[in-house]
């Protein structure tokens, strides 16, 4: 099966099974993702549109179908909750509820590495979002900043509310279709773990990989492996070492290198068996050393990403 083009832009104002479409939020070479309006109840959503080629596809739309379901049945804070996923005029949608903020990837490329206590924070909500997930037998497969909505918090101590999202359009999914072939990957191959790239089984462990991918881009400013083309880059996930991170990062204790290392490892067996025991171990080697004069995050820190009102 060709690769499928991107979704063709949605006018403002068309309505789709219940929804009319207001502005574009996002676009991939599989999706374009709007704000719309639920007809029914009145409220804003976002309305992910699929490419109309992965619709023709009957096996697509029934692992589509139940991966779908399998996300709307998970209640877990920072998980988006998905409404609603079907079928309308030949294009599958999934409507979700809409998130005002930043993603992480915009966030990252505003502000550039983040403090570790920051990032520890972040990560914390991500990985006890795949976990739950994990609970259930789903696993993400795709964890980039894009993926992760960073909302304004409640309070001082809690700045930012973190989500994660897109969990009902799974690489599995894909595979199962012949959509992907070797050496295609949909999205970005800065974050997947070896055993994707090799087309062997994953379970949760290749989130954690991903996480941390995503850890050490917020730490560092930049994805651990870097390469001028996509095969180099997916040779370096299977068998290079990744940076250390007190090269990257000046003071940051030595200790994180290893706690990298282990997330990143090549094999699923020698990674952290679940995402929140890696960030646990994170904050723990991130942590200033006994004795260590610590200087105290300024309190609000959501004003790094949510600046002052009228400014």
């Amino acid at each position: 099966m060709a690769p499928a083009g991107d979704p063709p832009a949605e006018p403002a104002g068309r309505r789709i099974a219940g929804y009319e479409v207001e502005d574009e939020l996002g676009r991939g070479g599989m999706a374009v993702v709007y704000r719309a309006r639920d007809l029914r109840l009145g409220r804003i959503v976002a309305l992910k549109l699929l490419a109309p080629e992965l619709a023709r596809n009957d096996t697509f739309r029934q692992r589509f179908g139940h991966e779908s379901r399998v996300a709307a049945a998970i209640d877990h804070p920072h998980i988006v909750p998905v409404f609603e996923a079907g079928e309308a005029d030949g294009v599958l949608y999934i409507a979700m509820r809409y998130v005002a903020g930043l993603d992480l990837r915009a966030l990252l490329d505003r502000d550039g590495p983040l403090p570790p206590v920051v990032v520890c924070r972040i990560a914390g909500q991500v990985a006890s979002a795949l976990d739950a997930a994990h609970a259930h037998d789903l696993v993400h497969r795709d964890v980039k900043p894009g993926n992760i909505l960073v909302a304004e918090g409640t309070d001082s101590d809690h700045p930012e509310h973190v989500y994660l999202t897109d969990f009902g359009l799974t690489k599995k999914s894909l595979s199962l279709t012949g959509y992907t072939r070797v050496g295609q990957f949909v999205g970005t191959l800065d974050y997947v773990a070896p055993e994707q790239i090799a087309g062997k089984p994953v379970d949760g462990r290749c989130d954690v990989y991903s996480l941390g991918c995503v850890v050490f881009e917020m730490l560092t400013g930049a994805p651990p492996f870097r390469r001028e083309d996509d095969m180099a880059l997916l040779w370096a996930h299977q068998y290079d070492a990744p940076p250390r991170l007190s090269e990257r990062v000046p003071g940051l204790p030595a200790a994180a290198d290893d706690v990298l290392a282990k997330a990143l490892a090549k094999t699923p067996d020698e990674r952290f068996d679940s995402c929140l025991r890696f960030i646990a171990a994170l904050r723990t080697a991130t942590a200033a050393p006994p004795g260590a004069r610590r200087v105290p995050e300024p309190p609000g820190w959501a004003g790094v990403v949510f600046p002052e009102r009228g400014a």
